[in-house]
């Protein structure tokens, strides 16, 4: 509970705090290549239970491609999101999703659904946890 709460607090004052940058990207990601402002994609939150995790459009919209792995030169990514994904700053909407209650600040990444699916036996009590913004897997292998 003291978590949850800490979460709500950080997350709104954070938005507010960041008010400004989701401006600026905003106009920036519009300047650079058509397409929504914001990312939607279907991830795997707690006890199974899916959500739309938001973040900042990083890629050209129409880019015919079905892989789901973005590689470092990926051609999809626009001249923008090669900026704002090298300083996470593409993650700065996932303060929506803390706030509504779909993540926390440290958990474990949501995985997209299908990877989920995969877990088998202790490995699945990943799923107990609210996923975070965070974890020590994103730490170590940033």
């Amino acid at each position: 509970m003291i978590k949850r709460l800490f979460d709500i607090i950080l997350s709104f004052v954070g938005i507010i705090i960041l008010t400004p940058v989701f401006i600026i990207v905003s106009i920036l990601i519009k300047i650079d290549s058509s397409g929504p402002v914001f990312f939607l994609q279907e991830r795997v939150g707690l006890n199974g239970k899916l959500f739309k995790i938001i973040k900042f459009r990083s890629m050209k919209i129409n880019h015919n491609n079905s892989l789901t792995i973005t590689l470092e030169n990926d051609k999809r990514i626009t001249r923008i999101g090669k900026k704002i994904r090298k300083y996470k700053i593409d993650e700065i909407p996932e303060l929506i999703n803390v706030f509504i209650g779909n993540m926390s600040f440290v958990g474990p990444r949501p995985d997209v659904p299908g990877y989920a699916d995969l877990l088998k036996g202790e490995s699945r009590n990943i799923l107990k946890l609210r996923p975070g913004i965070t974890s020590l897997a994103s730490i170590k292998y940033a």
